[in-house]
């Protein structure tokens, strides 16, 4: 979906495809059907944006074969679908039995890595619609924070500079600029928006920059308008934002918690005590996963790294951190430019919420994705965006 931002910007709004276990051409071809064409109908759009997730295997056969990129173009547009952002944290697996901290590998210190995200950006580049002003790559933030020194640092330096080099490539053959966001995390090398400044201290800022993720940044227990004063003071632009959210709970609600502890993705855990502490991931106030923090018995209240539906929050004692939420769009949006122009709806936890919350269907899937995405709608209009007219018709061409 396209909004109008009050100061003539365009900002895309779509869902991030991690949530769907597809991993080969055929099978996201598939899932367009099952789901996101459902969730345009549902929300009664013409036009739906997609933040697609494409596994390393299938982002390199795409960007090897022109023709292969040419019908999944025409594919997404001959069911009412765009795409302007890709998610390129996974690089595979994602929705495997056990995910947990596989997810960071390969990191920012590999070739594969690298290889990996600049497979992406040329996809991208034959994917974006021709009246789309850039498109976007959220990603890793650099990698797990053990073991890291001063060598994996250097390491990461190297490729983020062959990264900025290769997406300048990219641009230069198609004439189409993608950026590539980094993506703060708990438990990661950056984890807070001031690690990302020190982090990415130096890098091409017109091609790299910070995908803000609005749970994670909960998670950090960071207030919205500082952290992104301080990413603008530093002039690391914010490429994307994944709208999310992340359980909240009170001192003494733990228990409640216990029901919400499943095997498949890490969820990390941090008391309020992290805010502003020089080690966010001191034991002190921090878990890297929900297990471990309840058996740690850590002090509340808590934030937990559990994307939970944005319509449909947790039964109480438990909440939340919609609140934040809606501070970072505030302090992105009601300003007089768009502070970012590409959104991301982020649930891919559907399939292992609690029994109770957890889609039976692909019809229940694609109706709360649908939920989410019109209450993301709502908040923006709320801020004053309006509803945009659909795309110029997406050609065929491919760039070979």
């Amino acid at each position: 979906m396209r909004l109008r931002h009050a100061g003539g910007d365009t900002v895309h709004l779509g869902y991030c495809t991690n949530v769907h276990p597809a991993e080969d051409l055929a099978g996201i071809l598939r899932q367009l059907d099952t789901h996101a064409v459902p969730v345009r109908e549902a929300l009664g759009a013409d036009l739906l944006g997609l933040g697609l997730w494409l596994a390393a295997p299938v982002a390199a056969e795409l960007a090897a074969d022109p023709a292969a990129r040419r019908r999944l173009r025409a594919a997404l547009a001959a069911r009412g679908l765009e795409v302007v952002t890709l998610n390129g944290f996974p690089y595979a697996a994602f929705q495997a039995p056990v995910v947990k901290g596989d997810v960071y590998h390969p990191d920012w210190t590999t070739p594969e890595r690298l290889a990996y995200t600049l497979d992406l950006a040329r996809v991208l580049a034959d994917l974006l619609p021709d009246d789309a002003a850039r498109g976007s790559v959220s990603t890793l933030p650099l990698a797990w924070r053990r073991p890291w020194d001063a060598a994996h640092a250097d390491a990461a330096r190297h490729r983020l500079d062959q990264l900025a080099a290769g997406l300048a490539a990219v641009e230069r053959a198609t004439g189409r600029s993608v950026r590539v966001g980094f993506e703060p995390e708990p438990g990661c090398v950056v984890e807070s928006t001031g690690q990302a400044v020190a982090a990415l201290s130096g890098v091409d800022t017109e091609r790299l920059g910070v995908c803000l993720d609005l749970a994670h940044l909960a998670c950090a227990w960071e207030e919205p308008a500082d952290a992104l004063g301080r990413l603008r003071t530093a002039g690391l632009p914010v490429v994307k934002v994944q709208v999310s959210a992340a359980i909240e709970a009170p001192a003494g609600a733990t228990p409640a918690l216990r029901r919400w502890v499943e095997p498949r993705f890490l969820h990390q855990t941090r008391a309020a005590g992290c805010a502003g502490a020089a080690d966010p991931a001191d034991p002190a106030h921090a878990a890297d996963d929900l297990d471990a923090a309840l058996e740690a018995r850590l002090p509340g209240p808590w934030r937990v790294h559990y994307h939970v539906p944005l319509h449909a929050p947790p039964e109480p004692p438990l909440g939340s951190t919609l609140p934040v939420l809606r501070a970072a769009l505030a302090a992105l949006y009601a300003g007089p430019e768009a502070g970012c122009d590409h959104l991301d709806v982020e649930t891919y936890t559907w399939g292992v919420l609690p029994a109770a919350r957890r889609p039976r269907t692909d019809a229940e899937l694609a109706a709360g994705i649908a939920a989410e995405l019109a209450f993301a709608r709502a908040e923006l209009v709320a801020l004053g965006l309006a509803p945009a007219g659909r795309a110029v018709p997406a050609t065929a061409e491919v760039r070979r």
